[in-house]
């Protein structure tokens, strides 16, 4: 059962021109896309994620790191978008300033229509020179594991930050500033763990905004600015982005 609505949330929303949102697992989850520590199975069961997913694994052994990407990738490409995805795409629609910040690499929120979008943790159906940092649109999955870089022949490496790795500090600038300006702020489908994402909802209500928690782990409540919803993105979203549009008409 998705939660209701409080009115102040959305009162909050009818009267904003600045949005800013940030999203996690918890969003992909419901397009069948496992969590990063919930994806190891088969073949690929012992091992855990850090030893495929930082600098000195890639190093190590770049095939198997490439390979357990390549197998990442092709499972976020057979996903879809959810309805929660594509509710947030039409939320951007109906404000004047939006920004939508993500923890996911899946790509999701793009193919459902998003567009003022912030990656802080890279894009796994992209790839980049491990040297030079160019993007590669196109490789070759042949003998040669990884793929050498067209340019420079440097293997190439999957566009996502790994353990080790620092954001990217544009991303995270835009982040930041979204979060500082924002009149209302969502968090959605995050577990509210992983620095420094975990304190954009406490820079945006620092700086006066309304904020709303959207996850399957908290309970439904209300304080002021501060509205915690139990439930599910691609029900609860959906109906935010129906109300929103009725009251506008």
């Amino acid at each position: 059962m998705s939660a209701s609505l409080p009115t102040g949330l959305i009162t909050a929303l009818q009267s904003a021109r600045n949005v800013a949102v940030l999203t996690g697992a918890g969003v992909s989850a419901e397009s069948g896309i496992p969590t990063f520590r919930d994806a190891q199975s088969g073949l690929w069961a012992k091992y855990s994620p850090e030893e495929l997913a930082s600098p000195a694994a890639f190093r190590r052994n770049p095939r198997l790191v490439w390979e357990w990407y390549a197998m990442r990738r092709a499972a976020v490409l057979a996903a879809q978008p959810n309805p929660g995805h594509v509710a947030l795409a039409q939320l951007e629609q109906l404000v004047p300033h939006f920004t939508l910040i993500t923890q996911n690499v899946d790509g999701l929120h793009a193919r459902a229509g998003s567009r003022a979008l912030i990656e802080l943790h890279g894009n796994i159906t992209k790839v980049r020179c491990s040297v030079e940092g160019t993007f590669c649109s196109t490789w070759a999955e042949g003998e040669e594991l990884p793929p050498p870089c067209p340019t420079c022949g440097a293997p190439l490496r999957p566009h996502v930050v790994w353990f080790g790795e620092q954001l990217p500090l544009d991303a995270l600038q835009q982040a930041w500033i979204a979060a500082e300006e924002c009149e209302v702020f969502l968090s959605i489908g995050t577990s509210g763990l992983v620095e420094p994402a975990a304190s954009l909802p406490r820079v945006a209500y620092s700086h006066g905004a309304t904020v709303a928690v959207l996850n399957l782990d908290v309970n439904t409540r209300s304080e002021a600015r501060l509205f915690y919803l139990h439930g599910r993105s691609g029900e609860v979203l959906p109906q935010l982005v129906e109300r929103l549009m009725e009251e506008q008409q």
